[in-house]
């Protein structure tokens, strides 16, 4: 019987042994692996999100300017009678020939202006509107606009009709001999219309010694703006 006591207490403490071990080997493999908590990979720190640069300023496009109808543009080719302050001169190196027929230079021009430029009429001495004018400013065709004189050219001859020294420039006037009046005249006429202008005469002042005796109605005086600087 003692016997029989003494193996079931051994077996008991076999069993016990072995469940032991058995635990102690769990919780061996356990403490061998790897933690999920500890194994994760943490993300990786995100890189900071590079800012876009600002935005440049988009320019301003300059306003657009809506085309002039054709029908209100001034006429380039020769001056309004009605309208003759306000005329838009043409580009003054543009020297393209101006050819209207006789009854366009009658509906463009004043009677006189007409009589003086196209049928080579000349206006009595002292009538003239810039006989006596000591305004500055440009002197320009009154068919066409071209520039003739200047200002700063013109001097007092004493003859009644507006006088220069020197033209603005040489090509913009030509001149043709002159028959008409019984003696050999040099006449001047505009060399883009071919208006007729006056005669030029070899009694001017220095330093050309020329005198261009000019029909005020031949011409449109384009005032200097005045500077108030």
């Amino acid at each position: 019987m003692l016997r029989w006591v003494r193996s079931v207490a051994c077996l008991a403490g076999l069993l016990a042994v072995s469940i032991a071990v058995e635990r102690l080997s769990e919780s061996t493999h356990a403490e061998d692996k790897p933690s999920p908590s500890k194994t994760a990979k943490k993300p990786p720190p995100s890189k900071t999100a590079k800012k876009s640069p600002p935005s440049k300023t988009a320019k301003k496009s300059p306003p657009r300017v809506a085309p002039v109808p054709p029908d209100d543009r001034a006429s380039l080719s020769a001056p309004s009678s009605g309208a003759a302050d306000e005329t838009e001169y043409p580009d003054d190196d543009d020297d393209t020939p101006v050819r209207k027929t006789d009854k366009e230079w009658k509906k463009l021009l004043t009677p006189k202006q007409y009589r003086v430029t196209r049928a080579k009429e000349t206006e009595a001495p002292f009538a003239g509107k810039y006989a006596r004018s000591k305004k500055h400013g440009t002197y320009r065709c009154a068919c066409c606009g071209a520039k003739l004189f200047a200002s700063d050219a013109k001097f007092e001859s004493g003859t009644g009709w507006p006088s220069f020294w020197t033209p603005i420039r040489e090509r913009n006037i030509k001149t043709e001999p002159d028959y008409s009046d019984g003696q050999v005249r040099v006449e001047v006429q505009c060399a883009r219309c071919d208006a007729h202008l006056g005669h030029v005469f070899d009694d001017g002042p220095a330093p050309t010694g020329l005198r261009f005796c000019i029909n005020s109605a031949s011409l449109k005086l384009e005032e200097k703006k005045r500077s108030f600087r």
